[in-house]
């Protein structure tokens, strides 16, 4: 059972993020003076009163541009308030009612869903009056809030929840698998996102950077819940120029840092690239399970040995990364695209893989026999025994005579011995080296 739906529309700048914003307790969706900035659909988990739902940020309506952007982001507010179980129409107080709030308001209407019509920017008491204005939109009673001084939060919450089932909000997702797809500008991420899901969820254009969030798209297939992270490509600091480019590149940081799978994508035409290199670094580091998903392979002239000639290419440039499987795909034509859930799915179980002590340990003591712990003047490592700490990574504490002789070329011989008696593709291995006074200890 998913959790209930809400979707906060209207046209663009009276405020919606910076409500939405508030509401959820952090900065997730884009918030600047200028007009247009959120585009896409954004998600975030709301609680409120024992009440459990989604609330989405939409991009601004503008019901009669002609602009192919707007019209996409129109196209998004509309898939939202067709997801929706309620819907929240912000307007702006200050301003009064417009031809475009009319506008948006009919759009509404037509959709058939519980609207609850919010009234920002009432700041002050004096400004209460302004509320009467919006009842010409026939929408409903008005509340009131100010967005940027977080009134009126609790009497609008209360209101939504008016409209939603509370046994539906109880929902528990801690089965979900969060997959973050990051990359450069325009590697093809937003079209990968809409050809795993089966429908426009993100706005693609050829126009680099029209992704400026980290859109999260809860869906589910064969009984497995997922939520699926569309961040904005990750550009070099020296072309990152706008504040809005700042936050988007914090922004996709930030789904790397909570997913459980990257998928990292890589143009195939330009092949990986030194900021590649930093983006696969930056989930490496993180402790996340890694997919390198080389897209547009389409547009590649191949031969019997191409596959194999791009991966080598790939991993010598990844060196550090030489665990992550690679599927090379095409966004456009659907090639392969089937095969990421089942290779996520895959990379998940083994970032969640736990070892029993006693196999562990009858693991460690292969190692030792094949590959000799390394000495120092005359004192040799001697590993006394291990055991797993934590998964996502996996994580495992061998306890030695003495830290300081677990050479770092030593640590990656013990990795790679894990790897090939248990697998862990797809996962980072961290090992923790601690001093124990004796064997058992």
């Amino acid at each position: 059972m998913a959790k209930p739906i809400v979707a906060v529309v209207g046209r663009p700048n009276v405020g919606k993020s910076t409500f939405f914003n508030a509401v959820v307790g952090r900065r997730l969706s884009i918030v600047e003076d200028t007009p247009g900035v959120t585009r896409d659909r954004i998600y975030a988990d709301v609680d409120w009163l024992d009440y459990r739902f989604t609330m989405i940020d939409t991009g601004g309506i503008e019901p009669e541009s002609r602009d192919e952007l707007h019209i996409q982001v129109r196209n998004q507010a509309q898939a939202a308030i067709e997801s929706a179980d309620v819907i929240v129409f912000m307007v702006d107080g200050k301003e009064g009612v417009t031809p475009a709030d009319i506008d948006v308001a009919n759009m509404l209407r037509k959709a058939d869903k519980p609207v609850v019509l919010a009234v920002n920017k009432i700041d002050t008491p004096e400004e209460e009056a302004a509320l009467y204005e919006f009842y010409s939109l026939a929408i409903g009673d008005p509340v009131s809030v100010s967005a940027a001084h977080k009134k009126g939060f609790g009497d609008l919450l209360d209101r939504i929840v008016q409209h939603i089932d509370k046994a539906e909000s109880e929902d528990d997702y801690d089965d979900v698998i969060k997959i973050a797809v990051v990359g450069k500008p325009n590697a093809g991420k937003s079209s990968l996102v809409n050809c795993i899901l089966g429908e426009e969820r993100a706005i693609v254009s050829d126009i680099p950077g029209t992704t400026r969030d980290a859109i999260d798209t809860p869906f589910e297939v064969n009984g497995q819940r997922y939520v699926i992270i569309d961040t904005a490509g990750i550009r070099r600091k020296s072309r990152i120029n706008e504040s809005i480019e700042r936050y988007s590149v914090l922004r996709a940081l930030s789904a790397i840092r909570r997913c459980d799978v990257a998928l990292i994508v890589i143009d195939a035409v330009e092949e990986a690239t030194e900021q590649d290199e930093k983006i696969a670094g930056l989930v490496h580091e993180e402790g996340k399970g890694a997919i390198l998903v080389v897209n547009k392979w389409d547009l590649i002239e191949k031969d019997t040995y191409t596959m194999n000639e791009y991966r080598k290419r790939l991993f010598d440039k990844l060196s550090f990364m030489t665990y992550a499987p690679t599927l090379f795909i095409s966004a456009r034509t659907g090639q392969r695209v089937s095969r990421i859930l089942e290779l996520v799915n895959y990379v998940y179980n083994q970032c969640t893989f736990r070892i029993s002590t006693g196999v562990l340990n009858d693991c460690i003591a292969d190692a030792v026999a094949v590959n000799e712990p390394p000495s120092d003047k005359g004192r040799r490592l001697r590993i006394y025994y291990g055991t797993q700490a934590s998964i996502k990574p996996p994580t495992f504490v061998l306890f030695v005579n003495e830290p300081e002789l677990m050479h770092y070329s030593y640590k990656r011989c013990m990795e790679n011995y894990f790897r090939k008696t248990f697998g862990l593709e797809g996962t980072p291995i961290r090992i923790v080296v601690r001093e124990s006074t004796k064997q058992g200890e």
